[in-house]
């Protein structure tokens, strides 16, 4: 199946139907929370909640004896919570940093969620196979139950954006001047964190724990590279997110032996790698032209400054002698010349340079504006 069949039976299949909007609704609810963590510095987060929520799902199956996907986010819900609260306790109790602590617990939480997986794996209960399904994800096992809890969750964190919007903006540019405001901004925090557990929680199934940590940051890395609103940000990130869940859906769909959850994380680096290359504002190659464009005028305005020197210091700047120093001075390219003149900065007479009287002028300004910064 090709990618224009596929996109011709979504609307038909119910299979297809339901794991397309999975994880287009998963991709924008990522991306929309996945932009607070970047930008509040805590990366790690999301790869630390994710491992976080294993031990949970090898318990609540101990307990229950049971498979059933939401008896086993619960379990992942609670446990990611408490993985939360770790980190925070941890980061306001003792003065390790937080991406030591985000480590820590990352690492002792997936530590024991194997060990429980293992132990499980040699019970002779016969079901307990597919549960290692949560480590990298298989969005095939989505039904339509479970997008209608993605829409769910992500309709009560859209509210809750738009209820506490400006509370969450505080906080994240200025914590200090959002306190001084009578502001709880430990409820604040909590909150915002509660809600990218969750978003977490519901991934497991669609991308796994190892990869779900791409699928929250990514789409919210790529959006940072175009804007510097906030808001903008949150819808870029959300459509990266879902754009990235339905390509790589179609991906998956189209070609044998292709998981989706790994194809929808490499999609989603795609956006990334483009974003850090082609955005105009900070983009690699924009960013080099620029470089390219400053150093082109540097040249000018040293040009312009040494020939304004030497008129300065001669009466006469179409004197014989000063004509000369002008075509003897060193370190400037006859380009750099020709751009000046191009910009009627500069006269060519024969082989004799000369600075026109636009070009004086600008290099007076030059001048005197360098000569201000000195002092």
């Amino acid at each position: 199946m090709d990618l224009q069949e596929y996109f011709s039976l979504v609307f038909s299949d119910y299979t297809l139907r339901t794991i397309t909007l999975g994880t287009a609704i998963l991709g924008a609810v990522c991306g929309m929370l996945g932009s607070f963590a970047v930008l509040r510095k805590q990366s790690l987060l999301g790869d630390a909640i994710s491992h976080a929520a294993l031990p949970g799902i090898a318990i609540a199956f101990l307990l229950t004896g049971a498979k059933e996907s939401n008896v086993l986010l619960i379990g992942a819900l609670i446990s990611g919570l408490i993985g939360t609260f770790w980190i925070r306790g941890i980061i306001t109790k003792t003065h390790l940093k937080s991406d030591t602590a985000l480590g820590l617990i990352l690492s002792l939480f997936f530590g024991v969620g194997m060990l429980l997986l293992t132990f499980i794996q040699k019970q002779p209960n016969a079901n307990q196979a597919g549960l290692d399904k949560y480590l990298f994800g298989q969005a095939a096992t989505l039904v339509e139950s479970d997008v209608w809890l993605m829409a769910f969750v992500t309709g009560i964190c859209l509210i809750i954006l738009l209820l506490f919007w400006k509370e969450f903006k505080l906080l994240l540019f200025d914590a200090d001047f959002t306190k001084t405001l009578g502001f709880n901004t430990k409820f604040i925090d909590i909150l915002i964190t509660s809600f990218i557990v969750l978003a977490i929680v519901l991934g497991l199934q669609t991308v796994g724990v190892v990869l779900m940590s791409a699928m929250l940051l990514a789409p919210a890395a790529a959006a940072r590279q175009w804007t510097n609103s906030l808001g903008v940000m949150v819808l870029l990130a959300a459509f990266f997110g879902a754009f990235s869940g339905v390509l790589g859906t179609a991906i998956s769909a189209s070609q044998n032996n292709l998981s989706t959850g790994p194809v929808i994380v490499l999609v989603a680096g795609v956006f990334v790698l483009f974003s850090f290359i082609f955005s105009p504002s900070r983009g690699l190659l924009f960013r080099q032209l620029r470089f390219l464009k400053n150093r082109r005028d540097l040249e000018l305005h040293k040009t312009l400054a040494f020939m304004y020197q030497i008129a300065e210091t001669h009466e006469n700047i179409s004197h014989p002698h000063a004509i000369k120093i002008l075509n003897n001075f060193h370190g400037f390219t006859r380009s750099t010349l020709q751009k000046l003149v191009k910009k009627n900065l500069v006269s060519l007479e024969g082989n004799m340079w000369s600075l026109t009287e636009d070009g004086f002028k600008t290099a007076s300004n030059l001048y005197n504006q360098q000569t201000k910064e000195d002092e």
